[in-house]
Order: structure tokens, then C-alpha cells, then sequence
């Protein structure tokens, strides 16, 4: 059985404005307010996984804690929890990178999943040491829409950096 759906085209390299870019986007979705939905997928812990892996050279644990911050702030929550949560999300992603870009997106996405339970088990737990009851199963449901939407974030944040398919006879790339 064939999982592979590689491209034959070739990726140019991220360009550092589209990156940060992208993550500003998710930082705004994750302000929009969709109120206290379960599975509301949290953009900005997806968008930073993503680059943490196919860019660990661009983004890693300082981005993570400024984004997670941000969150904080825009989300009125503890201060800390987002950064925290960030902080280790990018830790393992950076370190599985390597790993996890040999997979094909359906296995990358089963790799992220966990990492995304990960992050939200750690701001269930800082909500706790605040205070708060533990969180339903329901807010765990986060993670697995995000680690569904995983596919289309690629397909969508990869686009640009595909070259055309249409090559020069007289170069070899």
C-alpha cells in the first residue's frame, strides 16, 4: 500500500515574512470569539507546530513563548498558560522535525496529534494550579480537530513555496 502522495515538484525555500505572516493570521483567528466551543481548533498552536517543523532554523521556543503570550493577552487567561504550553510544543516539534518530514501528512498528523495534547494537558494543568476544575473530556477535542485540519494547513501554508511545473528543458533543476 502506497501512502505517499509526494509531489514531484520542489519546494523553494520559506520566506521568513510569509512565515511570521502566517502566524500573525493564526494569532488573530485565535482572537476571533467563538465563544467556549469544543473542538474550536487553536489556530495558533497548529500554525506554530507546522513551522517548528519544516522551519526549525526560523521558528522555535522564543517564538513560541512570545505567540503564547500573545494569546495570553488576547484571551484574557492566566498569564503564562499559552506561553508555557508554546514553549514545549516547540521544543518537541523541533525535535521530532527531522523525523516527522519523512512521513506523509496522514502520519505527520498522527505525530502533531500528540504533541497537541501535550500543550493543552499543560494548560489544563496550569488552569488547575490556578484554581479552576479540571477541564471535560470536551477540551481535548481541540486537538484532535486541529491534528484533522493538519492536511489542509500543508496543502495551504506550503503553496507558495511550490515552483512551477512547467521546467526549462536546458536546466537540470
Amino acid at each position: 500500500m502506497q501512502l505517499s502522495n509526494r509531489s514531484n515538484r520542489l519546494l523553494r525555500p520559506a520566506k521568513p515574512w510569509f512565515v511570521y505572516m502566517s502566524l500573525f493570521f493564526a494569532l488573530l483567528l485565535d482572537y476571533v470569539p467563538f465563544g467556549h466551543h469544543p473542538g474550536t481548533p487553536n489556530w495558533a498552536a497548529l500554525v506554530l507546530a507546522f513551522w517548528c517543523i519544516r522551519e526549525p532554523l526560523y521558528i522555535g521556543m522564543g517564538m513560541g513563548f512570545f505567540l503564547g503570550i500573545l494569546v495570553d493577552i488576547g484571551k484574557s487567561t492566566a498569564m503564562g498558560e499559552h506561553a508555557l504550553a508554546f514553549v514545549v510544543l516547540a521544543f518537541i516539534a523541533n525535535g521530532l522535525a527531522r523525523r516527522i518530514m519523512w512521513f506523509p501528512s496522514l502520519l505527520q498528523a498522527l505525530h502533531v496529534l500528540p504533541m497537541l495534547l501535550v500543550a493543552q494537558a499543560l494548560m489544563a494543568s496550569v488552569r488547575v494550579f490556578v484554581g479552576e476544575d479540571f477541564p471535560e473530556w470536551e477540551f481535548f477535542l481541540s486537538s484532535l480537530v486541529s491534528a484533522a485540519l493538519w492536511l489542509p494547513l500543508t496543502y495551504l501554508l506550503l503553496l507558495p513555496q511550490f515552483q512551477p511545473i512547467d521546467r526549462d528543458e536546458n536546466r537540470p533543476i
